[in-house]
């Protein structure tokens, strides 16, 4: 019997040196984007979803799937192309549903001063000042002004301010100031507006130090303002709906309005004749996702039928019960030749 022959020794060409003892480079590509392919201390294709064909039972399988890999799929994510990042990312089921409709032919609200008293279970807890208007440069602007009052204002004690500008042509945002001033504290919200979103600060406290800025990416936003005037301008037809995202002050919310129908209804400052209008708010997530309110459930709106259309009273559902707002007086300025 003949001796086996030692198999010869292939040349292999010279390995690369690794990062550590435990290290290996994948290299799949002649990419210029050579950070989308690297990754440090596992094989890509065996980490994701054990796909690739990688044996999912297999001792390595199982050592990719350690902390340290964790780590590295986060840093590898993080120098990923945004353009490619992106692919990944589809559109929210509820964007189909938004109302594309532009902004109705409905004759554009006059120059109107009016006050309204809020609280809750019928019992008064505040009171606010609003003045609409049409600046020199042609946009509509909302001023307003509230504040507690009486036993409520003992308790809790809030004085607030809003200024709102909007696009008479477009009816789009264009920024808006709220003030919170607290017993204790004092908020400042700036937002401003773009066609691709909004940018928001935030400010606590007397410091510039404490600014907070955040952006929200969106076309096609609305604030209050703004979405008051849109909506207004709209046939609400009986059981119309209407679909848009509002970014009020923190926080965008997919806002579903239902006309309910129309009835006479009274409040302080008279007997109208009103459309009666269902609210309901669903919060926008880091990732698009819908979710519920923490203190919002749902809201009736009624506005006068008329060529004016303000609102007349507000009964909301949230955390602490029911809550309104009530119109007390109205008074329109004289228009301006």
């Amino acid at each position: 019997m003949q001796p086996v022959r030692a198999r010869k020794e292939q040349a292999r060409p010279p390995r690369r040196r690794s990062l550590n003892g435990n290290s290996r480079i994948k290299e799949h590509t002649r990419e210029r984007t050579w950070r989308v392919f690297f990754a440090y201390g596992f094989k890509i294709y065996d980490y994701v979803s054990g796909g690739f064909g990688a044996n999912v039972n297999s001792k390595e399988y199982k050592r990719t799937r350690s902390p340290g890999c964790k780590t590295a799929l986060i840093c590898l994510i993080a120098f990923l192309p945004p353009a490619f990042v992106g692919i990944g990312q589809a559109a929210p089921s509820w964007e189909s549903t938004l109302t594309k409709d532009p902004p109705g032919n409905f004759p554009e609200l006059r120059p109107v001063r009016a006050t309204y008293h809020f609280g809750w279970s019928g019992f008064t807890a505040g009171t606010g000042d609003t003045h609409f208007s049409k600046t020199a440069d042609k946009y509509f602007q909302l001023e307003a002004a509230g504040r507690t009052i009486g036993l409520v204002r003992a308790l809790w004690k809030l004085d607030a301010s809003y200024r709102g500008l909007a696009d008479a042509e477009t009816l789009r945002p264009i920024e808006s100031k709220q003030t919170e001033i607290y017993r204790k504290k004092k908020l400042i919200t700036d937002l401003t507006f773009t066609n691709s979103g909004v940018a928001r600060a935030r400010t606590e406290g007397a410091s510039a130090e404490a600014t907070k800025t955040k952006p929200f990416n969106w076309s096609g936003l609305f604030d209050l303002h703004s979405a008051l005037l849109y909506l207004r301008s709209q046939p609400l037809n009986d059981r119309s709906v209407y679909r848009i995202v509002v970014y009020p002050a923190t926080s965008a919310y997919l806002t579903t309005v239902t006309v309910l129908g129309h009835e006479r209804v009274s409040v302080h400052a008279g007997t109208y004749n009103a459309i009666k209008i269902d609210l309901q708010l669903k919060r926008i997530g880091k990732n698009l996702e819908l979710e519920p309110h923490r203190k919002f459930r749902r809201a009736t709106i009624w506005i006068s039928d008329d060529a004016n259309r303000i609102p007349l009273r507000i009964e909301a559902q949230i955390f602490v019960g029911t809550v309104f707002a009530e119109l007390q007086t109205v008074r329109f300025d004289q228009d301006k030749t």
